[in-house]
């Protein structure tokens, strides 16, 4: 009963992950957009790209073998999180924390089997500097729940 809430959390991490890149990808199709698509600019603009290594494209591999270490790697982190949720006697936070980390890799995982790399269409830029970088909600949540993990770990459980 107690880890209802890392599973919801990692549920709806995972789902709008999927939902947002189905819609931003084949839906808006980013990608027959150039100059990508504009939400806020240059603060949030929608510009497509394949990710075959780690955040910020580090560790690029086109290779078969790069793309299943990086589902490995992916799928034992996720399940040492939840073995660590689950021996020690986290708070709420940590679980929603958890979930989104979980639910996040989860998502760049099922990218890495559909298409051999992971669909990114994110671009933040700000105050003259622009950024090549391109993410997905998935990275927001591995992001956010790896630090909220940092933060919250060790705090009394609720």
């Amino acid at each position: 009963m107690r880890y209802r809430l890392l599973f919801w959390a990692g549920l709806a991490a995972f789902l709008i992950d999927q939902i947002s890149k189905y819609l931003v990808v084949h839906v808006m199709r980013v990608a027959d957009q150039p100059g990508g698509i504009d939400i806020l600019p240059p603060l949030v603009v929608l510009k497509y790209g394949e990710n075959r290594g780690i955040n910020f494209g580090l560790f690029q591999g086109n290779s078969d073998a790069a793309r299943w270490v990086l589902i490995g790697v992916s799928l034992a982190i996720s399940i040492g999180v939840l073995i660590w949720l689950m021996r020690t006697a986290p708070s709420k936070l940590m679980l929603l924390c958890g979930g989104l980390l979980i639910g996040g890799a989860l998502g760049n995982v099922v990218d890495r089997l559909l298409y051999g790399y992971v669909l990114d269409f994110l671009n933040m830029s700000c105050c003259g500097i622009n950024n090549p970088f391109v993410f997905n909600l998935a990275d927001v949540f591995i992001f956010a729940g790896a630090l909220g993990l940092v933060l919250f770990e060790g705090k009394k459980p609720s």
